[in-house]
């Protein structure tokens, strides 16, 4: 058995990888809505929030040999959860992270942090499409809340505790893009083009994110963007592709000398 953290489109290819490689594994996610699709390709699935002591009570519960973190990148707390688990019921970790991308261009400002963020663009103004999420969406509230040259067009997923949330924080409807992505080059220029955005927000999420379409499509309108850095930690055992991991995977079991059924 494993304990695999997903709750990403990559996440969820990998998990499947592993299924068809003869591996038994259970997926922790933290919506419902995220379990659906695992569910329906026959895999067990936790659905909600867990702390370092409840994953490691499900490692020894279900016997979990290893634990395989692909959770998001900006999913901090998450993976220093999975990593103490690992430490607390003695098991190997492993991360799975997308690769990291770097971007150069004068209208490109890297940042450290959501603070960070927010600061600059009550210094910059202007129509400001947001495409961090929900999670983080009130530290730009709270920021901008009295900044009367500055339009916060807040883009995040279809979720009724999301529409709630911008209620709750003042985002007018008509400011807000509810929809799934990954979004199309074409599909976020058109976008910036109906609110008449002059500055982007988003994380540095990777590829697989579709970070690079809504950066191409900003710059080639000559959009300003913000992209904050991902977190830094220092993981032990990580790796950036599938073939890595299952090779990792492969050693615990072997090392182990646990058939793979």
């Amino acid at each position: 058995m494993i304990l695999f953290l997903a709750g990403t489109s990559d996440a969820r290819e990998l998990a499947l990888l592993m299924k068809e490689n003869g591996y038994d594994l259970l997926a922790t996610v933290v919506t419902e809505n995220a379990a659906i699709s695992l569910r329906e390709s026959g895999l067990e699935v936790h659905v909600g929030r867990l702390t370092s002591n409840d994953m490691a009570e499900i490692i020894r519960e279900k016997q979990a040999k290893v634990v395989v973190d692909a959770c998001h990148p900006f999913a901090e707390e998450a993976s220093k959860n999975a990593s103490q688990a690992a430490k607390d019921a003695n098991v190997p970790y492993i991360r799975y992270e997308r690769e990291s991308q770097t971007f150069q261009h004068e209208k490109v400002t890297a940042v450290d942090g959501y603070e960070e963020a927010a600061e600059l663009v009550k210094e910059k103004k202007g129509v400001v499409m947001l495409t961090t999420g929900s999670k983080t969406l009130e530290i730009f509230t709270e920021k901008l809340r009295d900044c009367k040259d500055v339009q916060l067009v807040a883009r995040m997923l279809p979720r009724k505790d999301n529409m709630e949330k911008c209620q709750q924080l003042g985002v007018e409807q008509k400011n807000i893009v509810a929809m799934q992505g990954p979004f199309s080059k074409a599909l976020n220029k058109a976008l910036y083009e109906h609110y008449g955005v002059t500055l982007m927000v988003t994380k540095e999420s990777g590829k697989v994110g579709a970070v690079d379409e809504k950066l191409t499509a900003a710059l080639e309108m000559g959009i300003e963007t913000i992209v904050i850095k991902r977190p830094k930690i220092n993981y032990e055992t990580v790796y950036s592709n599938f073939t890595d991991v299952l090779e990792a995977v492969k050693q615990v079991f072997q090392n182990e000398k646990i058939p793979i059924e």
